[in-house]
């Protein structure tokens, strides 16, 4: 064979792998590059007040569908959002630092920092000005804690504080937990204990045989539900969080899970 056909050859092969190459790039599923997106870091401070509500560890995650704040690992250390925080029960699960500032009668010295997560929510009332009673109107940036942690960063006698907040990562023990609940007709998922962003875009199941991959609907905070057959099948869980990153929990209930368990997969770092 001339040495002309022989760069020919390598040409042509060359060309086709090229091809299968960028092929097989097109194809990727977009969960891949989400993955690999860096972990969530802290945001900015911002300015916002604060109060204080009476509660205990089975109420303070009301809102979001936590059922006690104590066992489920987040302990007292929580916050209820207002309205436009709290974005339809979007941001629980999420993660804050907070300081109470420029307050020198009320703020504890030192300036300590408090870290919450958000359990509940702060309803408005429009009943009373955003000023003077309704702290939690839209569009008011609020935050309303559990009255036992309030104290490590102001007096209660202040009644509302001025504070400084930013959204941090949330830093959990273990996966992600996912408790199954309902009946062979209507499955309902808590997922709590994230990890990284800590509150969560979207919620997918998948079987591992008839049931393919299947977007779940949120009921309220972080309960996920779906009319899908979910009996029978083991199941693997995939979670994507605010940031975009996603955890896939692959095979984590067995094919005889019973309603009222609770599984855990893979959380964010």
């Amino acid at each position: 064979m001339s040495l002309e056909k022989v760069n020919m050859s390598m040409a042509s092969i060359s060309s086709a792998l090229l091809g299968s190459l960028l092929l097989i790039l097109l194809v990727l599923p977009d969960h891949t590059n989400a993955h690999h997106r860096l972990s969530f870091r802290p945001g900015p401070w911002k300015h916002a007040h604060a109060t204080f509500y009476e509660g205990g560890s089975g109420s303070f995650g009301g809102a979001c569908g936590y059922h006690d704040v104590v066992q489920e690992g987040y302990g007292l250390d929580t916050v209820a959002l207002s309205d436009t925080l709290f974005n339809n029960g979007q941001s629980c699960g999420a993660c804050y630092d907070i300081q109470c500032v420029d307050s020198p009668q009320w703020c504890k010295p030192g300036q300590p920092t408090l870290h919450v997560t958000a359990t509940n929510h702060c309803p408005p009332n429009y009943n009373l000005p955003s000023d003077n009673g309704g702290w939690c109107n839209a569009p008011r940036e609020h935050f309303d804690i559990a009255k036992p942690v309030f104290l490590n960063i102001a007096e209660y006698k202040a009644g509302i504080v001025p504070i400084i907040y930013r959204r941090v990562p949330c830093q959990k023990r273990g996966g992600i937990r996912f408790t199954i609940t309902g009946n062979p007709y209507y499955n309902e998922v808590l997922v709590w204990n994230v990890g990284g962003a800590g509150d969560v875009n979207s919620v997918q199941v998948k079987g591992d045989d008839k049931l393919k991959w299947t977007t779940m609907k949120r009921m309220w905070g972080q309960r996920w539900i779906t009319d899908a057959m979910l009996v029978g099948e083991s199941l693997t869980f995939r979670v994507e969080a605010s940031d975009e990153r996603r955890s896939t929990s692959w095979h984590i209930a067995p094919k005889n899970w019973q309603f009222g368990q609770t599984f855990e997969g893979k959380n964010f770092r």
